[in-house]
């Protein structure tokens, strides 16, 4: 018992430097499926046809597939035939920020499709561009009615970016494993690791509540609604 408290105490610089990748891994991986989210969003919404269609095709693609699978088939096929020397991390971050636009741009796509269709004609009366409305009038209010469902992301993704140790990405269950290979304590290492996990799951969680209430719309929800 008193071998194994040894080994954790021992690692936990290296486990904590586990941690800082496993946020970096996240954090990266959720700005990209934001920015490529809302991009796929606009044009299944508003796009033509054809780039309705490669938006249907791209959703299918990366929520059709594990994430080993493309991770392995970034990393060691499609990356290197287009003679990317792509480093372990950004093919993680990369596969994992594409996975996850797939996803977000659907939760944005539901809350743009609440919307009252009158708010665009209304833009649009007023002489504002197709775009200009996009921008200033439909994004604003859909982001903020999507944040509960976009709030999920952050924990699957967290969930998610362990998934990057079959590639060699230095995250928190690659570090541990490593220490368990040197130590051979197995129990309360993994457990270590789970408690840590969870522990980043609750404080993420935390945060992204807070925003959520603070940047919600009046009017929507039961919280807000007062009887006459």
């Amino acid at each position: 018992m008193f071998e194994s408290l040894s080994a954790v105490t021992d690692s936990t610089g290296y486990l904590l430097q586990g941690v800082g990748v496993t946020l970096l891994l996240v954090g990266f991986s959720l700005l990209i499926g934001f920015v490529c989210g809302i991009i796929l969003t606009i044009g299944q919404v508003y796009g033509p046809r054809p780039a309705r269609w490669f938006v249907s095709v791209y959703v299918w693609f990366f929520r059709g597939l594990p994430n080993i699978v493309l991770l392995f088939l970034f990393y060691f096929a499609l990356f290197p035939f287009m003679g990317f020397d792509m480093p372990a991390f950004g093919v993680a971050v990369t596969v994992l920020g594409l996975r996850s636009a797939a996803y977000q741009s659907q939760i944005f796509r539901g809350a743009i499709q609440s919307l009252s269709d009158g708010q665009m004609l209304a833009a649009r009366s007023l002489g504002m561009t197709k775009w200009q409305a996009i921008r200033s009038i439909i994004l604003p209010q859909s982001l903020r009615l999507s944040l509960p469902g976009w709030s999920n992301e952050y924990p699957v993704l967290l969930t998610d970016s362990s998934v990057a140790y079959v590639i060699g990405v230095a995250e928190l269950l690659t570090r541990t494993s490593q220490v368990i290979s040197r130590t051979g304590e197995p129990m309360l290492l993994y457990m270590t690791c789970a408690i840590i996990f969870i522990l980043l799951n609750y404080g993420g969680m935390m945060i992204i509540q807070h925003v959520e209430k603070k940047v919600r719309i009046p009017g929507f929800g039961n919280n807000d609604v007062e009887c006459l």
